[in-house]
């Protein structure tokens, strides 16, 4: 008879999961080192970013799954309602489930104990797998994920795990590591501010201007509207919600495709989610530029001040984050040079674009986020 921990991955691989998007929870170490074994795995930093990935990931045409402790559903509601729910874009959760059973940690109780009723209130499937005999229905919460075009969550109680013997975790041992942090960063850098001369907009319509047969990705709001009135394209996914996932997304897809990734990421939404960048960072992928509107505003919400117009570089951090290809423009023949050079390199990149705080008065996309998420995908398969 399977340990539990080989039933899991015997009904990932039955259901065709192509990709594993993991946090660690101490209650499943025994199963994370059966998925790094078997499935190409994103190990995340933060849970909003599975949630983004995946998206991108089954956008593109692959059969994603995140597993994760079930803490990380705290963080990831909004994103799985303003992504997920109104995009009809589907997301199956193995949720080690704290704070019910023989839990030792009294912080992990408030949440988990409400998690049913928090996630019934939010409108999100889950099913409870309270013992080892029901694993079977974890195939059942894939299918319907995946179906039904929606996320569903499996809540697994520690006590699936009591009887089994797998030692995983201790047959992979732990990784070696380098007496000295073997981790080279470097920083090209130079003294002189940069004006801002354009509006995001202007900006927008000259990368819009080169594109060809390039996936986008664009922040939500006025970001969207600016992209849409400029140069509406099938190949274009216009975010509603869930801000801070622009990259993320756009990460997932470009581990599924071949073709080049462009992501209008904002100063606001990068600071939102700056795990979005180290996670890129790590993976690499080939095919994806990431451009960096930066005006030192929340354009879409009245030019409140973020931290980028007087605290931070963003094109330094993405160094940091171990981003080689960078550069900061200010102007539209820059950009231009920069977005041609780093498409040609195929080599991941971040644009720092330096802009004027302000909006255009762009109409609203007059298409339903479910309707963009269907033309979105069917232009990927052609």
């Amino acid at each position: 008879m399977a340990n539990p921990e080989e039933e899991v991955i015997a009904i990932m691989k039955k259901s065709g999961i192509d990709l594993a998007a993991t946090l660690p929870c101490d209650r499943i170490k025994n199963l994370l080192p059966l998925v790094s074994e078997n499935f190409p795995e994103i190990k995340l930093t933060r849970e909003e970013n599975g949630v983004g990935i995946c998206a991108g990931f089954y956008l593109a045409g692959g059969k994603p799954m995140m597993l994760i402790q079930s803490t990380g559903l705290g963080n990831m509601i909004n994103a799985l309602e303003s992504l997920n729910l109104i995009c009809r874009i589907p997301l199956p959760v193995l949720a080690s489930w704290r704070g019910v059973y023989a839990e030792g940690i009294e912080a992990q109780v408030p949440l988990g104990a409400h998690l049913p009723a928090i996630l019934e209130g939010a409108g999100l499937e889950y099913s409870i797998i309270d013992e080892a005999e029901k694993l079977p229905l974890l195939e059942t919460v894939i299918k319907d994920a995946f179906e039904n075009l929606r996320p569903h969550i499996a809540l697994i109680s520690p006590k699936v795990w009591e009887s089994s013997d797998c030692c995983a975790w201790e047959a992979a041992g732990l990784p070696e590591k380098p007496e000295i942090m073997e981790r080279a960063c470097s920083f090209n850098l130079t003294r002189e501010t940069l004006r801002p001369l354009m509006l995001r907009n202007d900006a927008i319509c000259a990368i819009a201007s080169q594109l060809d047969d390039e996936i986008t990705v664009t922040n939500l709001g006025v970001p969207c509207k600016e992209l849409y009135a400029c140069r509406d394209r099938k190949l274009n996914f216009y975010m509603f919600g869930s801000m801070g996932l622009v990259s993320s997304i756009g990460f997932g897809l470009a581990l599924r495709t071949e073709k080049t990734v462009v992501t209008f990421d904002g100063d606001g939404s990068l600071l939102m989610n700056p795990n979005a960048l180290l996670e890129i960072a790590r993976e690499t992928p080939k095919n994806l530029i990431v451009i960096c509107l930066d005006n030192g505003a929340y354009g879409s919400t009245g030019s409140q001040e973020t931290c980028a117009l007087r605290y931070i570089d963003l094109e330094i951090f993405a160094t940091a984050c171990g981003i080689r290809n960078t550069a900061k423009v200010n102007s539209p023949e820059e950009l231009i040079e920069a977005f041609r050079k780093f498409r040609a390199m195929q080599e991941l990149s971040f644009i720092h674009v330096i802009l004027k705080p302000g909006n255009t008065k762009a109409p609203n996309i007059p298409l339903s986020p479910e309707e963009v998420t269907k033309r979105f995908k069917e232009a990927l398969k052609a």
